[in-house]
């Protein structure tokens, strides 16, 4: 049995953190569904800058939107929805048969609006009418401005990845307006049925601090972190506010770790999978981590309940000078401002490509 199948059966879902228009229609997509056991996957500005850069599956569409007069986030949007329809389609019966909990992708909102909650949840709402499926999550970042978008969002109806969390506090947050959403929903005599993801950014970790501790402290860091948040996320789950919420219909928010590929050209490719593997929980992978694991990873016994000796390697990473606390806002403030940065790379490389189809 292949271990990717193996992940799977333990009760975690692998998700490809990964689309472009070349996966789709290659059958490469449907392939790691049928073969590696992927139930879904997740996109972002740097993904959408990648595929439209480097390939030509583009262009004819591009041409066209362009001859309807359309240009910049707006062309992007159509382009990403056209690819985001598509591909929740080849997860539908995955989503059906798991009654909804697995078979997601995901699209995010403009990057630009990390700070501007109003704009935010009406992007949320626009993109996820104009994509028309049920199993498409919009991804809103876990800023301390984008909570109140997230309550918004799912009191609204919309499913919602909360992206860019760094920290148990950032998932605790993120948890915390998921709920408020759900309690308002219950409050308003609407079914409190609305699915979320909360992803927790993980190689980050380790990449920010892989040259400031001794050789023993290398690559320790992210898994701690993952290993703390799921501690946290197992007590929310076990908690009365919580069990109210599912007697109504509820259902959990799962704990998504996030940037799994491994950064460390010294470490295994597959650092992060079976040291991170828990059940309802989801692990999204690039190409090359899915294919790795695929052909030499290993499911061992999964992150222990409460979160194994997280906190005795998170206190040996401040003896030797890494102030966690800071260091995660740092991180989530870079995470921000990194996908601005390719935001504005896809504008400018739409903008470029349009020109030349012209």
């Amino acid at each position: 049995m292949k271990a990717t199948q193996m992940l799977h059966n333990f009760g975690q879902s692998i998700w490809l953190d990964n689309i472009t228009r070349d996966l789709l229609d290659s059958g490469t997509l449907k392939h790691y569904i049928d073969d590696l056991s992927v139930t879904g996957l997740t996109s972002n500005p740097t993904i959408f800058d990648h595929a439209i850069t480097h390939s030509k599956s583009y262009d004819s569409e591009i041409r066209r939107l362009v001859g309807t007069g359309l240009s910049g986030e707006a062309l992007f949007f159509e382009l990403a929805v056209q690819d985001l329809t598509r591909a929740p389609d080849l997860f539908a019966p995955v989503h059906e048969r798991t009654a909804s909990v697995d078979g997601w992708v995901s699209l995010e909102v403009s990057p630009l609006l990390a700070y501007d909650a109003k704009a935010t949840v009406a992007e949320a709402k626009a993109l996820h009418r104009k994509a028309n499926r049920r199993n498409l999550f919009i991804k809103i970042p876990g800023t301390k401005e984008g909570a109140p978008a997230i309550e918004d969002a799912i009191f609204s109806g919309v499913p919602v990845n909360v992206t860019l969390l760094f920290t148990r506090d950032h998932y605790l947050a993120a948890a915390e307006a998921y709920m408020r959403g759900l309690e308002w929903r219950v409050e308003a005599g609407l079914r409190p049925d609305v699915s979320s993801v909360a992803s927790l950014f993980i190689s980050r970790w380790d990449k920010a601090t892989m040259d400031k501790v001794p050789e023993s402290d290398r690559d320790k860091l992210g898994i701690a972190i993952g290993q703390q948040a799921y501690a946290a996320y197992r007590e929310i789950l076990e908690s009365d506010r919580w069990q109210r919420l599912a007697y109504c219909g509820a259902r959990p928010q799962r704990l998504l770790f996030a940037s799994t590929g491994t950064k460390d050209p010294k470490a295994s490719a597959v650092l992060y999978i079976g040291a991170l593997a828990a059940p309802n929980t989801v692990n999204t992978m690039p190409e090359e981590t899915l294919l790795a694991f695929g052909e030499h990873g290993r499911v061992n016994g999964g992150i222990p309940r409460r979160g194994g000796d997280c906190e005795q390697v998170l206190a040996e990473f401040g003896r030797v000078g890494i102030d966690v606390a800071e260091l995660g806002v740092d991180l989530q403030k870079e995470g921000a401002k990194s996908f601005d940065d390719s935001w504005q790379d896809l504008l400018k490389a739409i903008e470029t490509e349009s020109k030349a189809l012209k």
